[in-house]
């Protein structure tokens, strides 16, 4: 099957892209059959971005040729004026334009709301360490008392006294 498609050529990053009519078995920069024209995505100022010639894609397509979805598009833009193909470009890169924002619209919502969730998580967590905090404080105002108990055994030397001293620090 013969097939109007583009070949690549040019340099790395850079690419310049042939319209040829070639068999469909062949390699996309292979052997071709005819050149059609060209298309320059990378053109600037005054270089001109595509030329085709419209009547050998005719006569080519009335013959059997298949024409690939990228060349039809280039023929439709062919076709239009430079104000229409500059107002083309310019709805594109405004659409694509919107919907980086509205992504990144979606990033900060996203955000915002994990940082509602954590929020939401921190006050749970802040009650327990409060909740533990007292019992933490009640075991050094004991250990005080542990202490002071001992010292008070000391001078007097009753043992009566330290055995009760004793099992109070048992039942604590």
């Amino acid at each position: 099957m013969v097939v109007i498609r583009l070949s690549r050529s040019g340099a790395k990053k850079n690419p310049y892209y042939f319209i040829t009519v070639a068999d469909s078995r062949n390699a996309r920069d292979g052997a071709f059959i005819e050149r059609l024209g060209f298309y320059n995505p990378s053109a600037q100022g005054q270089e001109e971005t595509l030329r085709i010639d419209i009547e050998k894609v005719d006569e080519w397509v009335s013959k059997g040729a298949q024409i690939s979805d990228r060349v039809k598009r280039l023929i439709k833009d062919s076709k239009l004026s430079p104000e229409e193909l500059d107002a083309r470009k310019a709805a594109k890169k405004d659409k694509a334009d919107a919907k980086k924002a509205a992504a990144l619209a979606a990033k900060q919502e996203e955000i915002k709301k994990q940082a509602e969730e954590a929020e939401e998580a921190a006050p749970a967590e802040e009650e327990a360490p409060a909740e533990e905090a007292p019992a933490e404080e009640a075991a050094p105002e004991e250990s005080p008392a542990e202490e002071e108990a001992p010292a008070e055994e000391a001078p007097g030397d009753n043992p009566e006294e330290s055995s009760d001293s004793e099992d109070e620090d048992e039942k604590s």
